[in-house]
């Protein structure tokens, strides 16, 4: 509630993937959370959780004169998510990284503004996170990862040892990377798919062992 003392923060987005990202803020208690916004009409008046959708991005500006130093952004698309962050971060508001109370991070793992880690989720030693990233429920980032800006591990996706994930790839649920891969910018490793090998930049691969189609 106002005047708790505690940081208040704004989430941007009022679809599904922002009732996990509510879910993970609510459950962390660390903030006073003044609710959702988003461009959709069909969502204003509505709620996420607890979290009332407030308006459009149209009030982020008026929000920040109120004293909502902070956001996330609760959008599951790669490229929108990180372009709402800028829109936010040039107005002046700040991003945490928002961590589930049952995800499981290793006190040597690194991770930028802005992401957010769900339930069940486990960041192994020595693992590198960039900005605005999504480590799924039950997602796996193994010791010494590398993850770009806008990466998104999806639910149940293995990443082992030593892989590198370039911005704004997506790693599809279930997916698996063997040790050592290093997938290129702007993927898509499908549901289910094992990535063996290298991956270039903008492409989508599927199957077991995963392809280029």
């Amino acid at each position: 509630m106002r005047g708790s003392g505690r940081e208040r923060m704004v989430l941007i987005g009022a679809g599904g993937h922002a009732k996990v990202v509510a879910d993970v803020v609510l459950r962390m208690g660390s903030y006073e959370m003044v609710g959702c916004l988003d461009d959709d009409p069909a969502t204003w008046g509505r709620s996420v959780l607890d979290l009332p959708v407030l308006g459009g991005l149209d009030r982020l500006a008026a929000l920040r004169d109120e004293g909502v130093d902070w956001c996330l952004v609760a959008v599951g698309d790669n490229r929108a998510r990180l372009a709402l962050a800028g829109k936010a971060a040039a107005l002046g508001y700040g991003f945490h990284v928002a961590i589930h109370p049952r995800a499981m991070v290793a006190p040597s793992a690194r991770l930028g503004e802005g992401t957010v880690v769900a339930s069940g989720a486990v960041i192994n030693p020595d693992a590198v996170i960039g900005r605005h990233a999504i480590i799924n429920t039950a997602a796996v980032v193994e010791h010494d990862n590398r993850l770009g800006d806008g990466v998104h591990v999806s639910p149940g996706a293995v990443l082992c040892g030593g892989v590198t994930v370039a911005d704004r790839s997506q790693i599809g649920a279930g997916a698996r990377v063997i040790p050592g891969v290093r997938i290129g910018a702007d993927c898509i490793v499908g549901a289910g798919a094992v990535v063996v090998r290298d991956l270039p930049d903008r492409v989508v691969a599927v199957g077991v062992p995963a392809r280029v189609i």
